[in-house]
């Protein structure tokens, strides 16, 4: 989808914890200030749709086998793509979104090892090879992470409570995703302050507005 739309696509990724919400909010605030109308959503869970399939594999306390949580996903990103970024980026506006396909091939692919390349072409494929202007990868060591979840007080959900051995396989599969693909990512260390992180987003973003 990028480079075919009048509008902008900026999706956030990161692992749990690593302030990919906050980051986004920040943009939001700043593009409408700027005059752009902004359409603010979150996979899983943009659509009415989504928001089942988000309580289903986020939160079902039974058992989800590694490939049908993938399909899950796969499916909460088609029609989250087709009923409202695809309209909103026809329409000219700016879509800010936590987490894309990305995390499908970090979580699913590597960390859960169905492979990144399949999990990648499933999603492809699930959204007609619909692709972000901008991903902003928010890199943080897990450990940090988990402190940071820990202040929160709040129950882990099912990714959330995984290992640490499985958050290190998402932040190296991120890193390989980045590398792969330097004109779509921007990598910042999520140890910065909100302030200089959301400075050096706009710097990326502005010109594509």
């Amino acid at each position: 989808m990028s480079g075919d739309a009048r509008g902008l696509w900026v999706t956030f990724e990161g692992g749990d914890g690593s302030g990919k919400t906050t980051q986004a909010e920040l943009l939001r605030a700043w593009c409408e200030d700027e005059g752009h109308r902004v359409v603010r959503t979150r996979e899983p869970g943009g659509t009415d749709v989504g928001q089942t399939i988000r309580e289903l594999v986020l939160h079902h306390r039974g058992d989800i086998g590694p490939r049908a949580e993938a399909l899950l996903f796969a499916a909460d990103r088609s029609h989250h793509v087709a009923a409202l970024v695809a309209p909103a980026l026809a329409r000219g506006e700016v879509v800010i979104q936590d987490r894309y396909l990305d995390s499908s091939v970090a979580y699913q692919g590597a960390a859960r090892s169905l492979g990144a390349e399949e999990v990648r072409e499933l999603s492809l494929w699930a959204t007609g090879g619909a692709l972000p202007d901008v991903t902003v990868l928010l890199d943080l060591d897990p450990v940090a992470a988990r402190a940071r979840l820990d202040a929160d007080d709040k129950p882990f959900d099912r990714l959330e409570a995984e290992k640490s051995d499985f958050h290190a396989r998402v932040r190296d599969a991120y890193l390989a995703l980045a590398d792969a693909d330097p004109e779509r990512f921007l990598v910042l260390d999520a140890t910065a302050s909100a302030e200089d992180l959301a400075a050096r987003i706009r710097e990326r973003v502005a010109p594509l507005l």
